[in-house]
């Protein structure tokens, strides 16, 4: 696998001074908030509250350091402005090195290693899980963790959890199933691993003794080491071990994500360019397993909400493909509902809309954010954000306002918007995007 966030197409510099030209055309509302480090993860949490002109929602965020300060696992509220609310100088005063009085920091916690991915879990929206440079997946509870100042020498915050069961590293790949408190990651050991958090809450029902707060005092759970190098204070975190591992992968696997109705299927994808296919309930090995689903590595996976038949995947040969697990393959390779050709670059990431089944989001090492509608394929529409004359069919609305794009959130709001969330090397951008039905 290639290090994420490298690459580029075309001057950079040259398409984001004419993408900031047109910022008051494009957007209803904009919140730019610039950061002191970059960041590779960034996560909607939930709504906290409604007002008449905005909403305040949580957003997790991580800050990866050069090592003068530790890395962090940053939790901020936004306000987020309602549609037809923002004044039209609001856009017109646009400025990159803002800090945008919309996001406020609200906790900060001391990570061990950097914060290579963040996922809430449905069930319970004080819990996030995150992915570091170790083969364990860490669980916080972030109302109940302290508040930390990230100086030089400040020892690490000591997660909720700690799963284990990877033999190397798993730095990317890590879902949450909507349906189960599930969490499923997978790593450089080739494998896919399912856990149960439901398995530590029965732990300290059967020993209440262990039942004390990670922060405050050890505990009887049986103890991990691996997580940031045998770090101390995590090394006293409660552990617990998978519900299953699955060899199917043939290289590292990169992205995995849950059936949208039910925790006991999911899927993954890896560098061995294979989409795969799993269900729990049948044992450990492949459900189906599609080779070639693109011409070169995977990097993302995500299943449609909506439409449990379609996925979507992201690759290394500047792709986006949309498979219906009715029908994968044809030949003996994958064979996709439609190719998605709107990047010059790897894709990294790739999203459903939580709002409109047809709508997804999809960012690459070329700094783009790309919207996409796949039921405007063969309909004449204008791409908005876009002058290119010829727009890749089912591409509706491009986002150009970074030079280089890590991660993407989107998240609904009333009155037929989007609100994307863009977490790039220092920035941080909240916009309105208006697509129509």
């Amino acid at each position: 696998m290639k290090e994420r966030g490298k690459g580029a197409g075309r001057s950079v510099d040259e398409r984001y001074t004419q993408w900031k030209s047109l910022v008051p055309v494009l957007y209803d509302w904009l919140a730019n908030h610039n950061l002191v480090w970059p960041s590779l993860s960034c996560r909607w949490g939930p709504q906290l509250e409604q007002a008449t002109y905005k909403n305040r929602q949580r957003l997790y965020l991580s800050e990866q350091t050069d090592g003068s300060v530790p890395n962090t696992l940053v939790i901020a509220n936004v306000e987020v402005v309602k549609p037809r609310v923002a004044a039209a100088e609001h856009i017109s005063q646009f400025n990159e090195e803002a800090r945008s009085p919309f996001v406020k920091k609200f906790k900060t916690i001391i990570h061990p290693g950097e914060v290579n991915r963040i996922r809430e879990l449905p069930q319970n929206s004080k819990i996030v899980a995150t992915h570091t440079d170790s083969p364990d997946v860490l669980i916080w509870d972030v109302e109940t963790q302290p508040n930390r100042h990230a100086v030089l020498g400040a020892s690490t915050s000591r997660p909720d959890l700690i799963l284990t069961g990877h033999k190397d590293n798993a730095e990317f790949a890590l879902a949450m199933s909507p349906t189960e408190p599930f969490v499923l990651s997978g790593g450089k050991d080739r494998y896919v691993v399912l856990w149960s958090i439901q398995d530590h809450i029965s732990t300290l029902a059967a020993d209440p003794g262990s039942a004390k707060s990670p922060g405050s005092a050890g505990t009887n759970n049986k103890q991990s080491s691996k997580a940031a190098g045998g770090n101390d204070k995590t090394g006293d975190s409660p552990s617990i071990e998978p519900r299953g591992v699955y060899l199917g992968h043939g290289d590292t696997v990169e992205d995995v994500t849950f059936c949208p109705s039910s925790a006991q299927e999911f899927c993954s994808v890896g560098d061995d360019s294979c989409l795969i296919l799993w269900d729990a309930r049948t044992g450990s090995s492949p459900a189906i397993k599609v080779e070639k689903a693109h011409h070169a590595d995977l990097h993302c996976v995500d299943w449609n909400p909506h439409d449990v038949n379609l996925i979507l995947t992201g690759s290394a040969d500047n792709t986006v493909r949309m498979f219906d697990r009715r029908n994968l393959t044809s030949g003996g390779v994958g064979s996709p509902v439609h190719t998605f050709e709107g990047h010059n670059a790897a894709v990294l990431c790739v999203q459903w809309s939580p709002d409109k089944s047809s709508v997804f989001g999809s960012s690459a090492e070329d700094g783009i954010l790309n919207i996409w509608d796949h039921e405007k394929i063969g309909r004449k529409i204008e791409t908005v954000g876009s002058k290119v004359p010829n727009s890749p069919p089912g591409l509706f609305f491009r986002h150009a306002g970074h030079r280089l794009l890590t991660s993407i959130g989107i998240h609904p709001i009333p009155g037929q918007l989007l609100v994307f969330l863009m977490m790039v090397k220092v920035l941080v951008e909240v916009v309105h995007c208006r697509y129509g039905g």
